[in-house]
């Protein structure tokens, strides 16, 4: 794999970082800013929105740019982003500046599929989504826990600063390995944005599409709730949940890289078997979760079978919408997002129920029975 991917793999991390460390911040920024905690929870809703919108429009902005100029662009403004909300002392500030970071992210996730696909033969999409993805998953295992102790040794302003710096040698990375332009010397950049987006008429990339929603929907909604699970069903010590969320995080890195090797060749092989395993598996953390062992080996299988069988379908829509190129990576990432931002929401339903702590877990094994009864109905002779 090119060395380009991986600088572009290091700008994901940073991103998926910044995404997800709020969960362990929000206390010092309440305090820091003079808001409630409830109030400063906002900050991550409005990231979560912004991914979600921001991938198709940030696209559809860019696409006759050159992929180089985007992905600058776009690091350049999640750099800013960062830089502004270390310095504030405003929440408004603070909340516009994780709104621009998320249009940011989205932009450059979008952008960064598509461009990360260009870089390798044509056969070998899988495996460089892989290792573009596994910036993200990386973030979930050492940048979530190196940017709670970074803050808790500074503060929380540092961990921004971090953020920031870390976009340089990504820069690099484009600057270095991305062509200036794709095509013929002027050539538009790709095809009119109508048939761009008339592809999505097309059933078997709306089905990959929900395919990929429903299977992250399901990973988001426990991995959110994971926490209760640990201190209140398993009834271990709360220092337990950073190391479940690590052994999370430990076995998405490699579910993505196993996955990478086999979803260009034999696509069907993993969804065919990763699919019930998935399932299977949530039902027996479900069933088990009050077992200490059980609960951490399980966090680490489901880990691994959810980004595995999540970045299969993500290159499956890549292959899907060939006839998309400047838009196909923005259709998956908000497949992707949508998924993020639904599971949670569906399974905080089922908190205050008779499931409690576990309702979560059994609304992931439910959106992964759906997504394989869709499979089903629609693979079927």
């Amino acid at each position: 794999m090119p060395l380009p991917l991986y600088l572009l793999a290091v700008a994901l991390f940073a991103m998926g970082t910044s995404e997800f460390m709020l969960a362990g911040l929000l206390p010092d920024i309440a305090a820091d800013i003079g808001v409630p905690v409830a109030t400063a929870g906002l900050l991550t809703s409005a990231f979560a929105v912004g991914m979600v919108v921001g991938a198709p429009f940030m696209a559809a902005l860019a696409r006759r740019w050159p992929r180089r100029s985007s992905l600058l662009g776009f690091l350049g403004l999640f750099l800013a982003a960062h830089v502004v909300g270390a310095c504030t002392g405003g929440f408004t500030v603070l909340l516009a500046t994780r709104v621009v970071a998320a249009l940011a992210y989205a932009g450059f996730l979008a952008v960064g599929l598509t461009a990360a696909a260009e870089l390798v033969p044509s056969d070998r999409k899988g495996r460089a989504l892989a290792v573009l993805l596994a910036g993200t998953t990386v973030a979930t295992i050492a940048g979530v826990p190196g940017g709670a102790l970074l803050a808790a040794l500074l503060d929380w302003r540092a961990t921004f600063w971090a953020m920031a710096l870390l976009c340089l040698p990504s820069a690099l990375g484009v600057l270095r390995g991305i062509p200036t332009r794709t095509g013929r010397p002027g050539e538009p950049e790709g095809p009119d944005l109508r048939r761009e987006l008339a592809q999505l008429r097309r059933p078997r990339l709306v089905l990959v599409l929900l395919l990929g929603a429903l299977v992250n929907a399901a990973t988001f909604g426990t991995f959110t709730f994971l926490a209760p699970v640990v201190t209140d069903v398993a009834g271990l010590d709360p220092l337990w949940v950073p190391v479940v969320l690590v052994l999370f995080g430990l076995g998405s890195f490699v579910g993505v890289t196993v996955a990478g090797r086999l979803s260009d060749r034999r696509p069907g092989v993993v969804v065919a078997a990763g699919g019930p395993l998935l399932l299977a598996g949530w039902v027996a953390l479900a069933l088990t979760a009050f077992h200490p062992i059980a609960l951490l080996i399980l966090a680490f299988t489901q880990g691994a079978l959810s980004f595995g069988l999540g970045s299969t379908l993500i290159a499956r829509v890549l292959y899907e919408a060939a006839g998309a190129p400047t838009m196909a990576g923005s259709y998956a990432t908000a497949a992707l997002n949508v998924g993020a931002t639904a599971g949670p929401a569906i399974a905080a339903t089922t908190l205050g129920t008779g499931l409690a702590e576990l309702g979560p877990v059994w609304t992931s094994g439910a959106l992964v029975a759906a997504a394989l009864l869709l499979a089903l109905s629609a693979w079927r002779p």
